[in-house]
């Protein structure tokens, strides 16, 4: 329960470009339950600006967190440090009490994933991975049209989703958790599986790497999942080609295909094709963070788990996981049986309004 009962009082760890021009502005189109109360970051101009454009008064370095977690009298952290690091981070925080809302992927190994989970359930902590499409409309509309067999039976899944990253970005480091499976693979494998409603038995995938900019982590990868009852999903990441965003699943009476499918700061489209006969619906981009707040806050205030909660971050770091082992390996993989009773759909959909982009501090877009 938030220590003011009303509001949950939020640290926000990690500045970088995410925070900074989506879930700190977020925070306005969240105030129904949620409060920004602290700023954590090793960059000192930062803090120090982002302070003041905020109103926020308690800051601190990532050595301080437990003592700027205590001052601001924080009940939920939102973890944007990179990816190698949130095993630590939600470790430190729960250990205090502290409720964990953290960016995907949840980690960098099934391991780490699980003692994310044990450390919040030994310490009696909410555990929500940012998911933010599963609150937004355009896909869980798809959702609905496949279950209610729109498409008929579906039956294959393909995405593409690909950015030109900078020379220089923290995606191109392997040291802290880089490379296209685990940035944006990571999109395409989640909406496979909440588009299927199960979990894929076994994975072939390739990994390309011949571009400078990128420093022991994969540049592009390829990747297949074969589904239980003759479904398949395949999928295409990369750092290193032009801007691409997609997704299109296919029955044995139509498709729906969504492009651009995994952005936030556009509109998304859906072009649905049922027995040759095709309509196109645009959704008007909106705030994709404050509803990811919204609930978090919801379910600490009224002691309910969250979904997507640690054991779906957990979900797809495994399959991650074996599509990095087939490409190393050049086998398939097979992975094995999991249960995921919970999934998203439309009773999660909220509508926030757009948020005005700010300049970020110190902060370029990874495609800049």
């Amino acid at each position: 329960m938030a220590r003011n009962g009303k509001r949950v009082r939020y640290a926000v760890v990690g500045l970088g470009n995410i925070a900074q021009v989506a879930m700190l502005p977020a925070f306005e189109h969240a105030k129904e339950n949620s409060e920004l109360v602290a700023l954590v970051s090793g960059n000192p101009e930062k803090l120090e600006t982002l302070s003041k454009k905020y109103s926020v008064s308690v800051t601190g370095s990532y050595d301080q967190l437990e003592g700027v977690l205590e001052r601001s009298g924080a009940d939920a952290v939102y973890l944007a440090v990179p990816n190698s690091h949130h095993r630590r981070f939600t470790e430190r925080a729960a250990r205090i009490g502290v409720h964990v809302l953290c960016e995907k992927p949840m980690a960098m190994s099934v391991e780490d994933c699980q003692a994310m989970i044990d450390v919040a359930e030994d310490n009696d902590v909410k555990l929500m991975i940012a998911y933010r499409l599963h609150f937004e409309e355009a896909n869980l509309s798809v959702v609905r049209a496949v279950q209610e067999g729109e498409i008929g039976e579906a039956r294959a899944f393909t995405s593409f989703f690909s950015q030109d990253v900078r020379p220089g970005d923290i995606r191109t480091r392997a040291e802290v958790g880089g490379g296209a499976l685990f940035d944006v693979g990571v999109y395409c494998v989640n909406a496979a599986r909440y588009l299927f409603r199960s979990e894929p038995v076994e994975v072939m995938a390739y990994q390309l790497s011949g571009d400078e900019r990128f420093h022991d982590v994969d540049e592009t990868t390829v990747a297949i999942l074969r589904f239980p009852d003759e479904r398949i999903a395949q999928f295409v990441c990369s750092q290193g080609l032009a801007k691409v965003s997609s997704y299109r699943i296919v029955g044995t009476k139509g498709d729906i295909r969504l492009e651009p499918a995994y952005g936030y700061a556009v509109d998304l489209v859906c072009h649905r094709t049922i027995e040759g006969e095709t309509e196109v619906r645009r959704y008007p981009k909106r705030d994709q963070f404050a509803p990811q707040l919204v609930h978090f806050s919801d379910c600490i205030l009224e002691g309910r788990e969250p979904e997507p909660s640690g054991y779906e971050g957990l979900a797809d770091v495994r399959i991650l996981e074996a599509i990095a082992a087939s490409a190393r390996d050049g086998r398939p993989v097979r992975l094995p049986e999991l249960e995921r009773p919970r999934r998203p759909d439309l009773d999660l959909e909220m509508s926030k309004p757009p948020v005005e982009k700010p300049e970020p501090v110190e902060a370029p877009s990874p495609t800049s």
